[in-house]
Parts: C-alpha cells; structure tokens; sequence
C-alpha cells in the first residue's frame, strides 16, 4: 500500500525516530513505525483490517471517511483513503479491498480532545 502524508512535518515525524521520538516519546513512536511497516506491507485497506493488534477502524461523527489504527495507550494514527473518488460499496461504505494507497492525516489522543 502506498502511505502519502497531509504535510511534511508529519512525515519527517513518523519517518525520522529522533523527530518521532521528541514528538510522541520513544515508545510511543516506534509503534507509530511499526504500523506504517504493516501499511506497506499490505496490499490493501483490507489486509490491515485483519490484523486484531492495529485493530483498523472507520471514525464516526465529525470524522466520517476517516480511519483510525491503535498505537500505544490512547494514540491513534488517523487517516483516509487517497483515492478519488474513494472507492465506494453498493450500501454506500467504503470498499476496502479497493484502498490501496492512504493518507495521514495525524497521529492524535482524539479521546482527550
């Protein structure tokens, strides 16, 4: 899967483990590596679905479209599909054996907001 990135800054922060580390803290930030490994490990949205660790899931409410993965304690790495249009099922949802490339939009604890 191809991983593009709403900025620069937050690519050089989930790229770079001495931006990551200062931003997010050193654990918190090698798991924020290890699910862009497990990103582009996968053929598609799908593939990243089934693994029961990241535990990838479609946001609600005021982030509808948007998906998030687990991190570390109460970090999310949010994101969407970067395909336009997104690829869409008959009842609506989106089709995730079609996502194959994403973009992220940020790694937040969007339950502290």
């Amino acid at each position: 899967m191809e991983i593009c990135f709403v900025s620069n800054r937050l690519k050089k922060a989930c790229s770079e483990s001495r931006e990551g580390d200062r931003i997010w803290g050193e654990q918190n930030a090698r798991k924020i590596r290890q699910r862009l490994v497990e990103f582009r490990a996968a053929e598609t949205l799908t593939d990243v679905s089934s693994l029961p660790p990241a535990r990838c899931h479609e946001l609600k409410g005021e982030r509808k479209g948007q998906f998030a993965v687990d991190c570390r304690h109460s970090y999310r790495l949010v994101f969407k599909p970067a395909h336009n249009p997104v690829p869409r099922l008959e009842n609506g949802g989106i089709d995730l054996a079609v996502v194959t490339e994403i973009l992220v939009l940020e790694v937040v604890d969007y339950h502290g907001e």
